[in-house]
C-alpha cells in the first residue's frame, strides 16, 4: 500500500492547505445540513437519508399552503424530528400562492387581519402536535418582505418599500409578534427573513430590541458566494455586540439560520459545496440549501426516494464530525472558489477529520501540532475521494484512495501530497476529499483502493458525424452560477429521434480488463420527443464491431443540463479504443426515439474485490456511550484484524454503518469482531441476526442506496472490528409477479409501456375519496416472516409550475397484506410513466399464498375536514393516485448466510418480529 507523501508544515503557499490541531475554534456544529423545501412528506425522502446526513433545519411552506405541491410543514415536522432531532422553519407565507405572494385585502389593515386570520389557523393546527413535536417548529412571519408583502410590486402592504420606510413593515411584525405570542406562548419565530443582510436589518434589530419582539432566530439569505457567509455574519455579529450593549442582552448571540444559501451551479458539486460549508461551519451558524428544482431531494442531496448523490455523501461526512473544530489556513483566504476546508478534532474519540476541496490539481495538505498524547507517535490514516455524480446520479459513497500508517514528523506533522510529484492523484475541482486520521493501534490490514484506474472524456472532445449535432454551453461558472455544473462547461447534443448522429471517444487504458462506464446525460422530461418512450435509447459500440453492440436507456430530468448517469461495462485490451455512442444500430435496424445530451463519459477499471465493501467499527456512527479502541487485545494483533481498531460496545451501545447497494437486491452482511457476543444486529430497523463469537454473517434484501446498519451491544462486551457487505444472490429466494397476474377492480387497468418488465403496468389505482379502484396481487411465501416486497413502480404526475421550479407530485400507495391494517408508502416523482424505479417495504408474510393489495384516494388537509382541490380545483397539491406498478418482487427479507458461526435459523424470533399490520413498525 502506497503512503502519503510527506512535506514540511511551514509556511501557507499556493495549493498548501494547513490544518492546526493544537488549535480549538469552538464545539463542532453542523450547521449547513439544512434543507429549503427538502423533504416532501413522510417516506420522501427515506428517514436513512435524513439521518444519515445529518439534517438540522428544513425550511417548507405552511401546512395546506398552494406555493408547491407537498413539503407541508407539519407532515415533515415528526420525519424530522424523529431521525435528527431537527427543526422545521414555516414559511407562513406560503400560505399564498405565487411570488411575490398574493394575499388577499383591498386596505393595509384588511391584507394584514386576513393574512392572521391564516397564521391563527397555523397556529391552531400546531397546538394539535403531539408536544413532542411542538418543540421543533419555528415560525417565519416574512418571507424577502423587502420585495413580497412591504415592497412595492402589486401585491405591496401599502406600496412603500421598507427599505425606504421601514414604519409600516415594523408595525405589522409588532402586531403579529404579539399575536403568535398571545395564541401560543413560547412560540419561537424568526426573521426578518431578507434576501441579502441588508443594512436596514441593523435598524430592524435596533426595533425590535426596543418593542420586546426581537425574533428567536435572526434569519436571512445568502445566494451569492460563500465568502459572503462570512463577511455578513462578521456584519451581523458586530451589530448585535453594539446593540445589545448595556441591556438585559449583553453579551447574547442570537441563533442565525441563513436559511437559503447556493446557487444551481453549486449544488449537488462536492467541490463547490464545500467551499460553503466551510464558511457556514467557521461561523457557527445554520444554513439551509436553496430550492431550485424539485421538493423532496434534500436540495439536490437526495436521488430517488433512498439514494444519495455526491452531494449527500459530503453532508454524510460532515455530519460524522464531532468533538471540536480546529483552525484550517487557506492558500488564499477571503478569496472564493479557491481551496477551503473544514476540520474537527475529537480526543475522546482519538479522531482527527478533515473535509476539503475547491480546486484542481496539486496541493499540500499538512496537519501540524498533531498531539502525541492523543495519536502517539504514528498516525492512521484514510484518504477518500468524494466525487461528483450528476444532480440526480446515485453515488456508492466516498471513494478510497488510500489507507496507510505515517509517522508524526519531529515538527509534530503529517502532510499528504496530491499531484505534481506527491503519491496521490491531483485534485478534481468537481471532488470534495476527506481525510481520517487515527492512532496507528494494534490493527494491521489496509484496505486496497477499490479503482485502480479512471479517466474521464468530454462529449465535446469527441469527434462527430451526422446531422442535428450541437456543442451546447456554456453552463454554469463562477460567472454564471444560475446554471448548472458540467463538467467541462460544455455538452453536446444530436442523439435524438430521426438523427444519425455519431460520437466517437477515443480512449487509452492501461491494461486488458472489463472496465465499468458511466455516461453523464440528460433528457427534458417534458420535451415533446421524450414524451413517447420518456428514456432516450442509444447505441454503444467498441471499435466500431457490431458484436456486443449494448442499446442504453439514458437517464431523464426535471430540466435541461440536469445530469445522472447510466452504468455499463465494457470489455477492453489494453491502450487505444474509440468507444462510440450513436442514434442508429449498427445494421440499421433500431434507432434512437427521444433526445438526449451528453456530458461526459467515465471510464473504471476496478479492483477485483470492489464489489465487496467495507466499514470499519471505529470509524461508526458510535451512540450510547460507545468509544474506537485502538489498543487491542494481545490476541487481536495477531489476527486479521483492520483498520486501526475496533468500535467497543457494552450493553445496548450502538454502532452504525451507511451501507451504499447499487440496487434492492440481497447482499451478504457479515460482522468480523474480536471478542464478545450477544450483540444484535439490525438493518433498517429490522433485527437480523445475533452475534456469536468472532464472526457472524447473514443474507439480507438490502434496499437500493442507503442501508443503515446498526450493532446494539449485548450482555458480553463486544470489538467490532469490521462490517462488510457483499451482494449475493440465491439465498433469499426471489418471486417475481407481472403486472398481469394481479386483480384489478374499479378504474384500475393494464397499459402497454415499452420499459415494463412484462410489456404492461397497471395504471388507474385511485381517485376521490372512497374510490374502489385497487389491484392485488396473490404471492406466496415458503416460511411465515419478515419479507422484502419490492415495487417497480413508474409516476409521472407533474403540476405547472409557478416559476422556476419544476413541481412534480409524490404518489402514495395504502397496501395491506392479507387484508390487515393499510401501510401507506409514498413514491416519489419518476420524471415519466415508462421511466421505472424500484422501492422495497417490508412486509410480513404467511407461510403459502398471501394478497397484498393496492389502493389509494386523495389525502384530506391536516384538519381532516377538507381537501386541497376543494380550495384549488386548479392547482395540483395532493395526487389521488399510486404509481403506476410494472411488477413486484417477494423475497425473504433475511436468512442465513453461508457461515456457520452466529447464524439464527429460519424460526429465530429475531428474524420474525413484526407488528400485528403485516409490517414492521421501524422503517426506513
Amino acid at each position: 500500500m502506497p503512503s502519503a507523501a510527506q512535506a514540511p508544515p511551514t509556511a501557507v503557499h499556493e495549493g498548501h492547505l494547513a490544518v492546526g490541531l493544537g488549535s480549538d475554534t469552538g464545539a463542532f456544529h453542523g450547521g449547513a445540513s439544512g434543507t429549503l423545501y427538502g423533504l416532501y412528506g413522510p417516506g420522501v425522502p427515506t428517514g436513512n437519508l435524513v439521518e444519515g446526513m445529518g439534517l438540522r433545519t428544513v425550511s417548507t411552506k405552511a401546512q395546506d399552503g398552494p406555493q408547491h405541491p407537498g413539503a407541508d410543514a407539519l407532515e415533515v415536522v415528526g420525519p424530522l424530528a424523529d431521525s435528527t432531532g431537527g427543526d422545521v422553519y414555516v414559511y407562513l407565507t406560503d400560505i399564498h400562492r405565487g411570488f411575490p405572494y398574493r394575499w388577499p385585502g383591498s386596505t393595509p389593515e384588511e391584507k394584514l387581519g386576513l393574512y392572521k386570520e391564516r397564521i391563527a389557523e397555523q397556529v391552531d393546527q400546531i397546538l394539535r402536535l403531539p408536544e413532542r413535536y411542538r418543540h421543533h417548529i419555528v415560525l417565519v412571519p416574512f418571507n424577502e418582505p423587502e420585495g413580497n408583502m412591504f415592497g412595492t410590486g402589486e401585491w405591496s402592504y401599502d406600496g412603500v418599500g421598507w427599505l425606504d420606510d421601514p414604519a409600516g413593515y415594523f408595525a405589522a411584525w409588532d402586531d403579529v409578534h404579539g399575536f403568535v405570542r398571545g395564541r401560543m406562548p413560547g412560540a419561537r419565530i424568526a426573521g426578518p427573513n431578507t434576501s441579502v443582510l441588508y443594512d436596514q436589518v441593523k435598524g430592524f434589530l435596533t426595533h425590535t430590541l426596543a418593542a420586546g419582539t426581537l425574533p428567536d432566530v435572526v434569519t436571512w439569505h445568502e445566494l451569492s458566494h460563500p465568502e459572503s457567509v462570512r463577511e455578513s455574519v462578521a456584519r451581523y455579529r458586530a451589530w448585535e455586540r453594539e446593540l445589545f450593549r448595556g441591556t438585559d442582552r449583553e453579551g447574547t448571540r442570537l441563533p442565525v439560520n441563513i436559511n437559503e444559501y447556493a446557487f444551481n451551479y453549486h449544488t449537488s458539486v462536492p467541490g463547490q459545496m464545500i467551499q460553503w460549508v466551510s464558511a457556514i461551519e467557521e461561523c457557527k451558524v445554520d444554513a439551509d440549501i436553496a430550492y431550485w428544482n424539485i421538493a423532496g431531494n434534500l436540495s439536490d442531496s437526495a436521488v430517488q426516494a433512498n439514494r444519495g448523490n455526491g452531494q449527500w455523501w459530503l453532508l454524510h461526512c460532515y455530519a460524522s464530525m464531532s468533538g471540536h473544530t480546529v483552525r484550517v489556513s487557506p492558500p488564499f483566504p477571503g478569496e472564493n472558489y479557491t481551496l477551503r476546508g473544514v476540520a474537527t478534532l475529537d480526543e475522546p474519540k482519538r479522531q482527527a477529520r478533515l473535509l476539503f476541496g475547491g480546486s484542481a490539481g496539486a496541493a499540500r495538505i499538512a496537519f501540524t501540532d498533531v498531539p502525541r498524547e492523543v495519536f502517539g507517535n504514528r498516525v492512521h490514516a484514510w484518504v477518500r475521494e468524494i466525487e461528483w455524480s450528476g444532480q440526480l446520479g446515485d453515488s456508492a459513497g466516498p471513494r478510497l484512495l488510500t489507507e496507510t500508517d505515517l509517522e508524526v514528523g519531529d515538527d509534530g506533522a503529517v502532510a499528504f501530497g496530491f499531484g505534481d510529484g506527491g503519491v496521490l492523484p491531483g485534485l478534481r475541482e468537481s471532488s470534495a476529499y476527506e481525510i481520517v486520521l487515527s492512532p496507528a493501534g494494534g490493527a494491521r490490514g489496509t484496505q486496497s483502493p477499490p479503482v485502480r484506474w479512471q479517466a474521464s472524456y468530454e462529449a465535446e472532445d469527441a469527434a462527430h458525424t451526422g446531422a442535428g449535432y450541437s456543442r451546447n454551453g456554456p453552463e454554469g461558472s463562477p460567472q454564471d452560477v444560475s446554471r448548472f455544473y458540467t463538467s467541462g462547461g460544455h455538452h453536446v447534443g444530436g442523439l435524438r429521434t430521426g438523427s444519425d448522429v455519431v460520437l466517437d471517444f477515443t480512449v487509452d487504458v492501461p491494461e486488458d480488463g472489463t472496465y465499468g462506464l458511466s455516461v453523464f446525460a440528460n433528457s427534458l422530461n417534458t420535451c415533446d420527443r421524450v414524451a413517447e418512450q420518456g428514456p432516450t435509447n442509444v447505441f454503444l459500440r467498441v471499435d466500431g464491431a457490431a458484436d456486443g453492440e449494448q442499446e442504453l436507456y439514458l437517464p431523464l430530468g426535471h430540466k435541461w443540463a440536469v445530469w445522472d448517469h447510466t452504468d455499463t461495462e465494457v470489455r477492453l485490451t489494453e491502450g487505444r479504443h474509440t468507444l462510440t455512442l450513436a442514434a442508429r444500430s449498427l445494421d440499421g435496424t433500431r434507432a434512437t426515439r427521444g433526445d438526449a445530451v451528453v456530458d461526459r463519459l467515465v471510464l473504471s477499471l476496478p479492483e477485483a474485490s470492489a464489489a465487496t465493501r467495507v466499514y470499519e467499527g471505529e470509524l461508526a456512527w458510535l451512540g450510547g456511550g460507545a468509544r474506537p479502541v485502538y489498543d487491542l487485545p494481545r490476541q487481536a494483533t495477531a489476527s486479521p484484524a483492520t483498520g486501526s481498531g475496533a468500535a467497543r460496545l457494552a450493553k445496548d451501545q450502538t454502532a452504525t454503518f451507511w451501507v451504499h447497494a447499487p440496487a434492492d437486491r440481497e447482499a451478504t452482511v457479515r460482522v468480523d469482531t474480536l471478542g464478545g457476543a450477544g450483540a444484535r444486529l439490525s438493518v433498517n430497523g429490522h433485527d437480523v441476526l445475533r452475534l456469536g463469537e468472532r464472526t457472524g454473517a447473514v443474507a439480507v434484501s438490502l434496499s437500493g442506496g442507503i442501508n443503515k446498519v446498526t450493532l446494539t451491544g449485548g450482555s458480553s462486551t463486544t470489538l467490532v472490528d469490521r462490517v462488510t457487505v457483499t451482494p449475493s444472490r440465491g439465498t433469499l429466494p426471489a418471486r417475481t409477479y407481472e403486472a398481469r397476474t394481479a386483480g384489478l377492480a374499479g378504474s384500475a387497468t393494464l397499459t402497454p409501456l415499452s420499459l415494463a418488465t412484462g410489456g404492461t403496468a397497471i395504471t388507474g389505482i385511485g381517485g376521490a375519496p372512497g374510490n374502489d379502484s385497487t389491484a392485488a396481487f396473490t404471492v406466496a411465501a415458503d416460511r411465515t416472516g419478515l419479507h422484502a416486497l419490492r415495487v417497480r413502480y413508474a409516476n409521472p404526475e407533474q403540476a405547472e409550475a409557478t416559476h422556476y421550479n419544476p413541481d412534480p407530485l409524490a404518489r402514495h400507495a395504502d397496501i395491506t397484506v392479507n387484508g390487515g391494517g393499510a401501510r401507506r408508502v409514498a413514491f416519489p416523482h419518476t420524471f415519466h410513466r415508462n421511466n421505472f424505479w424500484e422501492l422495497t417495504v417490508a412486509v410480513r408474510l404467511e407461510k403459502g399464498p398471501n394478497t397484498i393489495t393496492f389502493r389509494a384516494e386523495e389525502l384530506p388537509n391536516f384538519d381532516g375536514a377538507g381537501y386541497a382541490s376543494d380550495t384549488f380545483p386548479d392547482v395540483p397539491l395532493r395526487s389521488r393516485h399510486a404509481p403506476l406498478i410494472d411488477s413486484i418482487t417477494v423475497a425473504p427479507y433475511a436468512g442465513p448466510a453461508n457461515t456457520p458461526a452466529g447464524l439464527p435459523s429460519p424460526t429465530d424470533p429475531l428474524m420474525n418480529t413484526v407488528g400485528t399490520t403485516g409490517f414492521e413498525p421501524a422503517t426506513p
